[in-house]
């Protein structure tokens, strides 16, 4: 009885060392992976998946100990082989690439300070390695918001004491002023087992300005006389000016009583003299930033198609001797900028309008007309683009613009909604797609088979709509304001032919 008791007591107390030691890979587990944990809190070194394949080594060594306990010395020697290993990669890894601070990398940006929307832009990062290790891995430029890359990342292989250059584009997709802080890198250990996130300071700032590729479009289409191509109309003028300008080759649209026969016969080529129109008058953009102009058409906002259209009417009063202001304002103004002549007002306009943006706010119309009306007193062409939505909204709209009638020349720029005119069109576009299928000889269907109620319904309450939209604009009309009604999209040539129509007919 005493042996089996004694038994008994050897067997329980080899049992709890068993148990004891099967726990102990676990516990050896814990204690490598605690320098990780360590690392990549403090130090931003993170480790690979080699290391994770290491790591499963002892795994399966482990899993072996559970079942045959003499596995415990080969499991202490690869964990303890593991750990030195990994130990010692981490530290050249730390200590070769400049400890906590990278103080060995130095990186350089050369970017240009201005850009064009959507128009890629050449950015340059030149990396020097001051340390004594191979850099290899790879980085990549801070983007900002609305911002793309092309290419993303770049490799990194670079020798102590050397230097790299990557080049890259830079494409915004949103105009406005942007910071550029840092660039960031990832730096493999020489055993390939960690990577360190590495990120350096530098500081550039890049405004981004409409593409103005519209401008150049213009002066060349203008100096060969092609404006129609770009939906600019030519307008007869109303009376004579008497300002001899430059002679030039005669076209469609001219009056044959400008010919200038002593230069055709010289040239042997009809050759009309062109007289300068009325110069020295004012032009004023009232640019509304509110949520009217928050709409998203082709990726850009109402805003950025109205100063788009605006910077190229500017373009075209500048190059005809006027002065051109702006007014951007929502629920208070933003930008003022008083009406001058010569190129270098487009530079300020430029600045005052490229980093505005729409705001979800009620547009303050009543401080805007004010403003107005307190620093500008000489009778000006006042161009006011917005949108209405609704009743209150036009009723202010067309209250300021009436009451502008005999001391400036209000001219209203309502923009469209498409998608509100394509819910209007739809049963018609149905009808016509209907008919197009019986001329092509195929089997005809019935005109309600082609549309649903749903659709009928919307086409209708769209109709609604844009009948009282156009209330609004004759009721405009009738009160003296000019109007142009347009796409956000098309609104270039029709603001254009506007004032070139003002212009012909003297109105200012």
């Amino acid at each position: 009885m005493l042996f089996d008791l004694a038994q008994s007591t050897i067997t329980s107390d080899v049992g709890d060392e068993l148990q004891w030691l099967s726990g102990l890979p676990w516990l050896l587990l814990f204690l490598l992976s605690l320098p990780l944990i360590i690392a990549a809190y403090r130090t931003r070194v993170f480790p690979t998946g080699l290391w994770a394949s290491l790591l499963g080594v002892s795994i399966v060594i482990s899993v072996l100990f559970v079942f045959s306990p003499q596995w415990l010395v080969v499991l202490a020697m690869v964990d303890g082989l593991i750990f030195v290993v990994t130990l010692i990669d981490f530290l050249l890894l730390w200590w070769g690439s400049g400890r906590r601070q990278a103080t060995g990398i130095d990186v350089s940006r050369e970017l240009p300070r201005t850009g064009s929307l959507r128009v890629p832009l050449d950015s340059t990062l030149t990396i020097h390695n001051r340390t004594s290790m191979r850099l290899i891995g790879e980085f990549c430029d801070d983007l900002p918001e609305h911002f793309t890359s092309e290419p993303m990342m770049h490799d990194l292989d670079l020798a102590p004491g050397m230097e790299t250059t990557a080049h890259s584009q830079l494409t915004a997709h949103r105009r406005g002023a942007f910071n550029l802080e840092r660039c960031y890198l990832r730096i493999n250990s020489p055993l390939r087992l960690w990577q360190r996130q590495i990120t350096i300071a530098v500081h550039d700032r890049v405004n981004v300005y409409p593409d103005m590729k519209q401008l150049s479009d213009y002066a060349m289409l203008a100096r060969t006389n092609r404006l129609s191509l770009i939906g600019v109309r030519r307008t007869r003028r109303i009376g004579q000016d008497s300002d001899f300008e430059r002679l030039r080759d005669y076209t469609r649209d001219d009056n044959y009583r400008h010919i200038d026969w002593r230069s055709t016969a010289r040239r042997n080529k009809l050759t009309v003299r062109q007289f300068q129109s009325d110069q020295s008058q004012r032009l004023i953009f009232m640019l509304d930033c509110g949520r009217m102009m928050t709409n998203q058409r082709d990726g850009y906002s109402l805003l950025d198609h109205a100063l788009n259209a605006s910077l190229m009417m500017a373009y075209v009063a500048l190059q005809q001797g006027d002065s051109v202001g702006m007014i951007c304002f929502s629920n208070k103004i933003h930008a003022y900028i008083p009406p001058r002549g010569g190129a270098s007002q487009m530079n300020r306009l430029l600045q005052a309008g490229f980093d505005q943006f729409p705001r979800m706010v009620e547009s303050r119309y009543d401080q805007a007309f004010l403003h107005l009306s307190s620093r500008c007193k000489r009778r000006s062409l006042v161009t006011l683009i917005t949108n209405v939505v609704d009743e209150v909204n036009s009723a202010v709209v067309g209250d300021y613009l009436s009451n502008l009638t005999g001391t400036h020349l209000p001219l209203g720029v309502l923009l469209r909604d498409r998608e509100m005119f394509d819910a209007a069109d739809a049963p018609h576009n149905a009808a016509l797609a209907a008919a197009a299928s019986q001329v092509a000889g195929e089997p005809p269907r019935p005109y309600t088979e082609t549309i649903d109620d749903f659709t009928m319904y919307r086409a209708a309450a769209a109709s609604d709509i844009l009948l009282w939209r156009e209330q609004v604009l004759t009721g405009l009309r009738h009160r003296g304001v000019l109007v142009v009604d347009a796409f956000p999209d098309e609104l270039t040539a029709p603001l254009v032919n506007q004032y070139l129509e003002v212009k012909a007919k003297h109105l200012l």
